[in-house]
């Protein structure tokens, strides 16, 4: 099932935003491939989140799970 592989994927990820103070929850995975998350800890409003969402969170997603084609935060 595409989320789980989607959940498994951000175990990873979740790692590396702990570091830092922040997390990451699954809220939704659509039909269409669209993961929808909620930026948690430091990660919730910092300046830098939406970098971090395109460039690490949803680079490592597609390159672990093919079917993403985007990944969006949401409250």
């Amino acid at each position: 099932m595409l989320q789980e592989r989607v959940e498994t994927a951000l175990v990873e990820v979740r790692q590396v935003l702990k570091r830092d103070g922040g997390g990451i929850e699954l809220v939704e995975v659509t039909e269409n491939g669209i993961v929808k998350v909620r930026m948690t800890g430091a990660c919730r409003g910092c300046p830098m989140m939406q970098e971090t969402l395109e460039m690490g969170v949803g680079r490592r997603l597609k390159e672990q799970v093919p079917e993403v084609t985007a990944v969006v935060a949401v409250e």
